[in-house]
């Protein structure tokens, strides 16, 4: 494997989250402080969001099907890689255009473009992660281009969380317009998502054979549903994805309707950036020292006592920082380890059905990631209601009660959703250092044969 294997597969990631980030953290926030849709709207748009990431979550292996029988000759990722890239952008942009409608047919319009937007990023990203184990079998390999990967994604991703209140502000200002200056900021990032989407096609190389024999459709529950490490580390990935997007999809609400302060936000989120990245940059050096489930422990604990001292920093800047980068430190280093689980997954039910495939087994990180988007997003419009932020202007007509909802749905929940993540994987995932070695070591001897 070489550098630019690893830096042009990683850098796939940076535009990508930017757009994802867009959609899946702020969408509500865009529907709500800047298209002022009505609570029933709101209610409803909330359940149609819930539905079709639930019902395109379900797709989401048949897709890896059709990617692990592609046979072309840029190998069978790269195709599907640059078909979802183009038709998620174009779906991106035209979810922040403004039709000139409002009401149910505003409803029905959005609905149409969310269905195209979830189905081009189905495609775009079973196939990018799908991509990952055939790579390289090395683990620690994995663990840096993972780490690069994951690395870039969160330079994406917080290139958006810092920068959402003051660009949409000032682009506001120029256009005259809010919703004008969010239909720019998707055309940008729809643009930036391209460019980097293309060093990945361009550098980023299948190193790892896999076998001619076609997966038919009719297996495909037998491949995820025999693969119980698979199974477990889904149940997993869910249970805590649920709490992260939670937290991140409520912290502008936080700052501007619980804590008093919006402004706050982007430099919160700048201090939890930088902490993710230097946690991600510190993780191959980390794996060194704690395996990976002594690294799982201690990230677990560091969010655990993250969320509680948020719970109790009340106004004060100093706690509400320590708190973010206990929680978002820890949250890194979880995730990174996650989207390990699933590829080492890739080579148990490899030794354990006899067939690679890849994309079938990626596919469950998308299920993963739409469900729990699905879940937080139901929990976010919830708490959007229950605590009156949804028609409320400022701090001020946020009531106690109200604030309270804020940190239980923000703080208390997610808390709870890692324990149990970090308890189910601790009993079921088997696949440590020794076990995937032994598996890697059958593999190569049944190839020689």
């Amino acid at each position: 494997m070489t550098a630019g294997d690893r830096w042009g597969y990683g850098l796939g990631t940076l535009g990508r989250d930017m757009l994802a980030a867009l959609v899946s953290t702020y969408l509500m926030f865009y529907l709500t402080d800047v298209l002022l849709i009505s609570g029933r709207e709101l209610l409803v748009l909330t359940g149609v969001i819930v539905f079709m990431r639930f019902f395109d979550a379900v797709n989401d292996p048949v897709m890896g099907i059709i990617v692990d029988n592609t046979k072309s000759r840029w190998g069978k990722f790269k195709p599907w890689i640059t078909i979802g890239a183009i038709s998620w952008a174009v779906a991106g942009v035209l979810m922040f255009t403004d039709w000139g409608l409002r009401g149910w047919g505003f409803v029905v319009i959005f609905t149409v473009t969310y269905i195209a937007f979830e189905i081009s990023y189905t495609i775009n990203d079973i196939a990018y992660w799908g991509m990952l184990p055939s790579l390289t079998r090395d683990q620690r390999e994995r663990e840096k281009v993972g780490a690069v990967a994951r690395i870039c994604a969160n330079i994406g991703l917080f290139a958006v969380v810092v920068g959402i209140v003051p660009l949409t502000a000032w682009m506001g200002g120029m256009l005259g317009s809010t919703q004008k200056a969010w239909f720019v900021l998707a055309i940008a990032v729809a643009v930036l998502m391209l460019v980097f989407q293309s060093l990945t096609l361009l550098f980023a190389h299948e190193r790892i054979p896999t076998s001619d024999e076609a997966t038919p459709l009719r297996e495909l529950f037998r491949v995820i549903f025999r693969n119980d490490q698979l199974l477990w580390v889904t149940l997993g990935m869910v249970l805590f994805m649920t709490g992260y997007i939670t937290t991140t999809s409520l912290g502008l609400y936080y700052f501007k309707y619980v804590y008093g302060d919006e402004g706050m936000y982007p430099v919160f989120a700048l201090i939890l950036g930088v902490t993710q990245l230097v946690s991600l940059a510190l993780l191959p050096a980390v794996s060194k020292v704690l395996s990976r489930r002594g690294l799982h422990l201690v990230a677990t604990s560091m969010i655990a006592a993250g969320y509680a001292v948020f719970w109790f920093s009340g106004t004060s800047p100093l706690l509400v920082a320590v708190a973010g980068v206990l929680i978002f430190a820890g949250q890194a280093a979880i995730q990174l380890l996650l989207v390990m689980y699933i590829a080492d997954s890739v080579e148990y039910g490899e030794w354990k059905l006899g067939r690679r495939n890849e994309s079938v087994t990626f596919s469950l990180q998308p299920f993963v990631y739409k469900s729990s988007n699905a879940l937080a997003s139901g929990a976010v419009g919830i708490t959007l209601v229950l605590s009156g932020v949804d028609v409320a202007t400022s701090a001020a007509e946020v009531t106690a009660s109200g604030a309270t909802v804020v940190k239980l749905a923000m703080l208390a929940l997610p808390a709870i959703l890692t324990l149990i993540s970090w308890a189910i994987l601790r009993a079921t995932y088997k696949l440590d250092e020794a076990t995937y070695a032994r598996i890697i070591a059958d593999l190569e001897a049944r190839h020689s044969a």
